[in-house]
C-alpha cells in the first residue's frame, strides 16, 4: 500500500504532542551499531545462521540491554496513565523487556484486517514513559501502544514524543501504520475505545533486527571505482552528473572529462556520501561520490573517466552525450518494476544491445526489492553491466525503495536528480525535466497525492513541450488495486492538458490501455491519455481479470518499452525478455 506520512499531527482534544526536544543520548541504532561491529570481531561467518534470542542476551551487556529496554519509543504525560502494549499474536518470542518492566497480558484483544494482537498493559505515574524494542528478530507487524488517564476526570497531555509518528485515536477504522494505511482496525474493546493512539510504521523492526538478519553481496566494493552512474540534476544541454563508488579507503574523486575529439582534459570534483549497511557483513561500508559537470556544449560527445591519482585509481573511460539544440527526434527507453531477483539487471543490458540510440533509461519504481539493503542495489547494477555509466538513469521510487516506511535514503545518496519537487515533498524523489520537445514529470506516488497535484498543474500549464509524459509507481487504472484518490486528483490535470502517456508498474503485469479521459475510452489519442503499466521481472499472476480499457494485456512476461519521438510522431514498443515486440502503437500529431 502507498507510505503517506502525515506531516502535521493529528488534533486531539485531550492530546498535545511535539516533537521530542531532544533524543536520548545513546539510542538504539547507536547501540546496534556497536553490538553488530562486536559480533563481527567475535563470531565467525560460519556462525552468524545461530544467533538467537538467547544467544544475543548473554551476548549483550546490561547498558546495552538498558538502552533497548528504554530507548526506542518514549514520551511524557502529565498525569498518571495505563499503557496498553498492542503485540501481534504470531511473533515467536516476547520482546526481552516486557514482562521484566511490569507488563503484564490481559485477556483482551485488538483486531485489524490481517492481524491479532494481544494487550498488555503497565501503569505509569506522572512524568517520562520510556518502551523497548519489537525484538531481535523482523517482525514487520511491530508493537503498537495506546494510552489512557488512570482517572477518567484526568485531562491527559501527551509531550515529547520520541520518535513523532502522529498520534490518532484508538478506534475502529483508524490505522496504525503509515505505509499500510489501508490495514485498518477491525475490533477494539470497550475498555480502550477511545484512548490515544500511537501510529507508526512496520519498517522499525529492522532496528534490532540481528536473528537471520546478515547478508552477503555478491558485489562488494574495492578500491577501483564501479557503479558508475549518469543523472541529470540540470539541462541535459549543458550538464550531466556523474555518480560512483568505492570501499571506504579512498576519501576522494573526481571526474576527468573532454570533449572528444580534443586534447585538453577538464576537472571536476566529486562530494563523498559514506554510506552503511550494518547487516552486509561483507562490505558494510562503502562510499558514495557525486560530480556534478556544467558548462557542455550541446549535441556533443565527451569522453570521462572517476576516480582518484591516489588509493584508487581510475575508472575505465566511459562517454556520454548531450542532448542538441532543438532536439525534435530521440529515443527513451523505460522499465516497470525492476526488483530484485537472481537475474535483475539482465533485461537493462538487453535492451542496450538494441537500443543504442536510447538518450536516457527511465524505471517506474520498485527499483529494488528492499531500499534499505544495499545488496539489492549491488544487484542490480552488477548485472546491468555499467549501462548507466553511458546513459542517464532518471527513475522515480516504488513503494519497495522506501521499505516499510523507513524512508528511501539509499535511493537518495545513489541518485542525483532535478530539485523541483513540490513543497512537501522530498527533494529528487518528484521532480520535472525537458528533453527534446517533450516534458517529463516524474512522481513519487509514495508520497501524498494532494501535496503533488497544485505543482503538477503548475508543471503542465507552463511547458511549451508538444509532448507530455508522466511517471509514477501506482497505476490509476488495474483490475488489482485502482487508486481513486489519483483519479480523482491527477487524472482531471491529465485531460486538461492532454498528457499523452502515464507509465507505471507495482501490479506485475503488463497492460496497455486505449486512450483515455474522465475514466472512460475516447476514439483518439488526440482526445485522450494512454495509460501504460510494465513489469521488468519474471512474474506471473494467478490470473489477471479483463479490463474494458485495456487494448493489450499480458501475464507471466516481463518486458521493457521504448519510445521514439519523431516531431510529431511517437513510436511506441513494448519488448519482452526474448526480444520479441509485444505491443506497438504510433500516435501521429
Amino acid at each position: 500500500m502507498r507510505f503517506i506520512l502525515i506531516a502535521t499531527l493529528v488534533s486531539l482534544c485531550f492530546v498535545s504532542c511535539r516533537q521530542a526536544s531532544k533524543v536520548p543520548d545513546r539510542t538504539v541504532s547507536q547501540v546496534m551499531d556497536t553490538v553488530i561491529t562486536r559480533l563481527y570481531a567475535k563470531v565467525q561467518e560460519s556462525e552468524f545462521a545461530k544467533i538467537d534470542d538467547a544467544y544475543i542476551d548473554k551476548f549483550l551487556s546490561d547498558e546495552e540491554k538498558q538502552v533497548l529496554a528504554t530507548r526506542y519509543q518514549s514520551f511524557t504525560v502529565n498525569v498518571p496513565v495505563t499503557v496498553s502494549l498492542m503485540r501481534h499474536q504470531a511473533q515467536a518470542v516476547v520482546p526481552f523487556w516486557l514482562e521484566s518492566s511490569g507488563f503484564v497480558k490481559t485477556p483482551m484483544v485488538v483486531k485489524n484486517e490481517e492481524y491479532t494482537y494481544d494487550v498488555w498493559q503497565k501503569n505509569f505515574p506522572a512524568g517520562s514513559v520510556n518502551l523497548g524494542i519489537n525484538g531481535f528478530d523482523k517482525h514487520r507487524p511491530v508493537y503498537f501502544i495506546s494510552v489512557a488517564p488512570q482517572k477518567k476526570e484526568d485531562a491527559l497531555a501527551i509531550t515529547d514524543v520520541y520518535p513523532g509518528y502522529p498520534l490518532d485515536t484508538l478506534r475502529v477504522g483508524a490505522f496504525t501504520y503509515h505505509d499500510w494505511s489501508g490495514l485498518t482496525i477491525t475490533e477494539v474493546p470497550d475498555a480502550l475505545n477511545g484512548q490515544a493512539l500511537f501510529t507508526t510504521v512496520r519498517g522499525r523492526a529492522r532496528e534490532a533486527h540481528v536473528i537471520d538478519a546478515f547478508r552477503k553481496t555478491a558485489f562488494p566494493s574495492s578500491s577501483s571505482p564501479d557503479q558508475i552512474m549518469l543523472t541529470w540534476s540540470g539541462s541535459p544541454q549543458t550538464s550531466i552528473d556523474v555518480q560512483w563508488r568505492t570501499m571506504p579507503s579512498v576519501s576522494g574523486g573526481e571526474v576527468q572529462y573532454w570533449l572528444e575529439g580534443t586534447a585538453d582534459t577538464l576537472v571536476a570534483k566529486a562530494t563523498m556520501k559514506q554510506t552503511q549497511d550494518r547487516m552486509l557483513y561483507n562490505d558494510r561500508y562503502s562510499n558514495h561520490f557525486t560530480a556534478l559537470i556544467t558548462t557542455l556544449k550541446p549535441g556533443s560527445h565527451y569522453g570521462y573517466r572517476v576516480g582518484s591519482g591516489d588509493k584508487g585509481g581510475w575508472s575505465d573511460v566511459r562517454s556520454f552525450e548531450t542532448e542538441g539544440e532543438h532536439v525534435k527526434d530521440f529515443t527513451f527507453v523505460w522499465f516497470g518494476d525492476t526488483h530484485t531477483f537472481p537475474d535483475s539487471g539482465k533485461l537493462v543490458s538487453l535492451a542496450d544491445k538494441e537500443n543504442k540510440d536510447a538518450a536516457f533509461y527511465s524505471i517506474a519504481g520498485d527499483i529494488v526489492s528492499t531500499g534499505l539493503n544495499r545488496d539489492d542495489w549491488d544487484h542490480l547494477y552488477g548485472n546491468s553491466h555499467d549501462v548507466f555509466s553511458r546513459k542517464p538513469l532518471m527513475p522515480v521510487p516504488g513503494n519497495h525503495d522506501r521499505q516499510d516506511g523507513m524512508g528511501a535514503q539509499l535511493y537518495y545518496d545513489l541518485f542525483s536528480l532535478p530539485k523541483n519537487a513540490p513543497k512537501g515533498v522530498d527533494e529528487e524523489s518528484s521532480y520535472s525535466f525537458e528533453y527534446g520537445n517533450a516534458l517529463f514529470i516524474m512522481i513519487d506516488a509514495t508520497q501524498d497525492v494532494e501535496d503533488h497535484t497544485p505543482w503538477i498543474e503548475e508543471t503542465l500549464a507552463k511547458t511549451k513541450a508538444t509532448w507530455k509524459f508522466v511517471m509514477f509507481h501506482f497505476p490509476p487504472y488495474n483490475f488489482e488495486e485502482p487508486y481513486p484518490d489519483i483519479q480523482a486528483a491527477w487524472v482531471p490535470l491529465f485531460d486538461k492538458y492532454h498528457v499523452d502517456m502515464v507509465m507505471g508498474g507495482h501490479v506485475h503485469y503488463y497492460m496497455r490501455s486505449r486512450p483515455m479521459a474522465a475514466g472512460k475510452v475516447v476514439d483518439g489519442f488526440d482526445k485522450g491519455t494512454v495509460y501504460a503499466i510494465s513489469i521488468s521481472i519474471p512474474y506471473r499472476h494467478d490470473a489477471i481479470a479483463a479490463e474494458p480499457y485495456a487494448v493489450k494485456q499480458y501475464n507471466g512476461e516481463y518486458f521493457y518499452q521504448r519510445v521514439e519521438i519523431h516531431g510529431n510522431k511517437l513510436v511506441y514498443k513494448s519488448v519482452n525478455s526474448e526480444g520479441v515486440v509485444k505491443d506497438e502503437f504510433v500516435i501521429q500529431k
